[in-house]
């Protein structure tokens, strides 16, 4: 059974802290859930961002050949270190996610697990699709309810978040979890989300940055029409119109309203 985590942060005279997301989720059966979304085998490879006290860690561990746990909380390190002294497959990270690289870490393909704060999740699902020389092959994600519903977005309701995010990966909706279950207690529900990487990129490696330099440009005004957000990337107005016409577009519409294929479209005819 876990230890709630407000007792082992008493020994260790740690507090919570709001700046950083803490709320550290202590329900066994969310844990247990949450492994299994993960579908770990005995030679898989393993990267948890933010273990904070290694509840999660300990249940990811004896399924692994590795776990790299990444803390930015120098606080919860001596923590993790005697939580998990027993898993000689685990190895911590005091590092900021935000600048680690995978690749220096894992010689092929390896998964993520994650409990993301709301404020840093976007940073995040950049720099481990975007940034990073090697991308995971599986992410699972716990996030906040809305952000999740915001991740799994169809057209209609997108969002340069979600755009993104599906360019990378097929997303899913795993499983809620109250408030509940962590502690401190957030203030509104949470999700867990599993990102597969897409096997073939929609865009070619080395014109992605145009594609995305496009996205965002159409989301720069969202309540304004997409020719009109458009403008900006200094196209004559002719080829702009002409463009949406062949990509079957029409150019009055909403960011929002289109869908990934559509994007790729409207890309491959203005550049």
């Amino acid at each position: 059974m876990t230890i709630h985590p407000r007792d082992i942060l008493k020994d260790y005279g740690v507090s919570p802290k709001r700046s950083l997301g803490q709320n550290f989720l202590f329900d066994d059966n969310i844990l247990a859930r949450i492994v299994g979304l993960a579908e770990l085998e005995k030679d898989h490879s393993v990267l948890e961002i933010g273990p904070g006290i290694g509840s999660l860690t300990r249940c990811l561990a004896p399924l692994t050949k590795s776990v790299v746990a990444v803390e930015i909380d120098d606080r919860l390190i001596p923590i993790l270190e005697d939580q998990l002294q027993n898993y000689q497959n685990v190895t911590i990270r005091h590092e900021d996610i935000l600048k680690f690289e995978p690749s220096r870490h894992f010689d092929k393909s390896y998964s993520v697990v994650a409990n993301v704060p709301y404020y840093i999740t976007g940073a995040i699902l950049r720099h481990i699709y975007d940034f990073s020389e090697l991308s995971p092959d599986l992410a699972i994600l716990t996030v906040q309810q809305e952000v999740a519903k915001r991740l799994i977005a169809k057209p209609g309701k997108m969002s340069l978040l979600s755009t993104s995010v599906q360019y990378y990966a097929e997303i899913e909706m795993g499983f809620t979890i109250k408030a509940g279950s962590f502690w401190p207690k957030p203030e509104v529900d949470s999700a867990v989300v599993c990102l597969r990487s897409r096997s073939n990129r929609l865009i070619e490696t080395q014109r992605e940055k145009e594609f995305f330099r496009l996205i965002r440009v159409g989301y720069s005004q969202k309540r304004k029409q997409l020719q009109k957000n458009l403008r900006s990337l200094g196209f004559p107005r002719d080829y702009l119109q002409a463009s949406f016409l062949r990509s079957g577009i029409d150019g009055s519409r909403r960011a929002e309203t289109l869908s990934l294929k559509e994007w790729q479209l409207l890309f491959d005819e203005l550049f």
